[in-house]
């Protein structure tokens, strides 16, 4: 995180030889590319990405970025951090490590972080690591709490998860009884 810098270093002294090696007679002088290093600023977070109120996507949403929602969305949506704005609908499951939700959203909730102001109406299931929920708030599912709320199928058994996934269990057809032949 940190990077130690010449400015820190003591400076060697004018009567002090540099300490050299046997190694270091055999090889070509290396340029010091630490005294060329700059410090840069850390790059600023880009901000949110909006959809507006007057916005109406239909299909799934992803990013490693943050989305604040004040239109309609029919799909699901993943992202790092996601607020759901007081006139925006959600339908379809939401990922996210930081969701705080001020409309309506009709699905499942996973996040790390999950916060329902007193303008939330949530009619699914909310899968948690830390839940907030203000007075006012209007709330219609179940509620667990996870360690890792993000994995989406942690705690499925195998054969559910292929239930899950193609809504039949993956046993093989039954054989058919070959033809009879009649002379």
């Amino acid at each position: 995180m940190f990077s130690k810098s010449k400015i820190n270093d003591p400076a060697p002294k004018a009567d002090e030889p540099k300490p050299s090696s046997a190694s270091d007679s055999a090889k070509p002088a290396a340029p010091d590319y630490k005294s060329d290093f700059k410090p840069s600023a850390p790059k600023a977070k880009p901000p949110a990405s909006i959809l507006s109120a007057d916005l109406h996507v239909e299909g799934n949403l992803k990013t490693s970025g943050d989305i604040q929602v004040e239109g309609t969305v029919e799909g699901d949506i993943r992202a790092h951090l996601l607020t759901i704005g007081e006139s925006a609908t959600i339908k379809g499951e939401v990922i996210a490590d930081d969701v705080v939700i001020n409309g309506r959203i009709v699905g499942r909730v996973r996040g790390l972080k999950v916060r329902l102001t007193a303008t939330a109406r949530v009619e699914g299931d909310i899968i948690h690591k830390t839940i907030a929920i203000e007075s006012g708030a209007h709330f219609e599912g179940s509620v667990q709490r996870q360690d890792d709320p993000l994995s989406t199928n942690k705690g499925k058994p195998a054969a559910a998860q292929g239930q899950a996934a193609g809504g039949q269990s993956q046993s093989a057809a039954p054989a058919q009884k070959p033809a009879q032949q009649t002379s």
